[in-house]
């Protein structure tokens, strides 16, 4: 005879009263019946933790965590306010206080805009001169002050000799790749930035200086309201997607505003010379400030730097300025000469 297997315990017997001490259960109506059955409870970390349904724990978790303030553009704007207030205040002391001491704020950010940029695109593997980059930017700014735009263009063809020559010692490898961002990083920061040296050097140039920042900063400041508020069509998204038409056109309205009223109220010439002078200023703002978007994403980095808050680094808000600068000194020099 084939032995039977055992039955199993039946109900109430010692298994019965382990299953139920090592399981929890709770008594579950049936759908469509009035009875209960027994279900076991998944149980909680924690010593003596309650139930809690995925919707109530998200919203436990919303409520006990405190959020960090977003801002749609991407910036914290309080920060960002604050270090645009002591900026523009010491380059307002600079300029009233003694006009040659701009010439160095300028050289000093200068200097570290270049080792911000040698060291972003060194991450893509890019050997850049920077010094004779910042040496010869210096000595651009000197010639600048001393002989004007002559001593400029001298100063920059001399640096970008040396350039070529300091590269030399590093071999044949990349050469040319090394050279030409070394070339380019050059004309881009240092040559760029002289042209505000020569426009404070006349004896009106703490209003030439003025002028050019406070349109550069309505460029900034109306195409970020204005996009904030409106923007719904992406200007350029394969360079940035935080640029929209509408902040475009908010920013050329802002400048024109501010063009008309600075060359109508303190250099005294006709409005539309004001206009044309915002509207090339906003657009050429745009240009510089996906310039270096498009320098970012080729060489992979989100800011050039840390040193501002709310900003990034220096040349994140250098990207604008610096271009305007040749373009305002340009314009300047052709609406308002010299003593006019």
């Amino acid at each position: 005879m084939v032995p039977r297997p055992p039955e199993p315990p039946a109900a109430g017997d010692d298994f019965a009263d382990l299953r139920e001490d090592l399981i929890p259960t709770t008594r579950l109506p049936i759908a469509g019946a009035g009875e209960l059955t027994d279900q076991p409870t998944l149980p909680v970390v924690g010593a003596g933790a309650a139930l809690v349904e995925p919707g109530e724990e998200r919203a436990r978790a919303e409520t006990s965590e405190p959020k960090q303030p977003r801002f749609r553009a991407g910036r914290d704007l309080q920060a960002a306010v604050l270090v645009a207030v002591v900026l523009l205040a010491a380059i307002a002391v600079s300029l009233f206080a003694y006009r040659p001491s701009f010439v160095w704020i300028v050289g000093i950010a200068v200097v570290y805009g270049c080792w911000e940029l040698t060291s972003a695109v060194a991450a893509a593997s890019v050997r850049a001169a920077f010094v004779p980059i910042a040496v010869g930017g210096i000595c651009e700014f000197v010639a600048a002050w001393k002989r004007g735009p002559d001593g400029l263009v001298i100063a920059f063809f001399v640096t970008a000799c040396g350039v070529l020559i300091w590269r030399l010692a590093d071999g044949a490898r990349h050469y040319l790749r090394d050279v030409g961002v070394s070339l380019f990083l050059l004309l881009y920061l240092p040559t760029l930035a002289s042209f505000a040296v020569l426009m404070v050097h006349p004896h009106d140039g703490a209003a030439r200086i003025i002028a050019f920042i406070v349109v550069v900063v309505c460029s900034d400041t109306g195409g970020y309201f204005t996009g904030v508020l409106f923007g719904r069509h992406p200007l350029a998204p394969i360079v940035s997607k935080g640029k929209t038409w509408e902040g475009a056109a908010g920013s050329v309205t802002w400048c024109a505003v501010a063009g008309v009223l600075l060359f109508t109220l303190t250099f005294h010439e006709a409005w539309w010379q004001g206009l044309l002078f915002g509207a090339a200023i906003a657009v050429t703002a745009m240009l510089g400030d996906l310039g270096e978007s498009l320098i970012k994403r080729d060489i992979g980095v989100k800011d050039m730097g840390s040193l501002l808050p709310g900003h990034g680094g220096l040349m994140d808000r250098l990207d604008s300025l610096l271009p305007c600068a040749a373009v305002a000194y340009l314009l300047l020099a052709a609406f308002h000469p010299t003593g006019g």
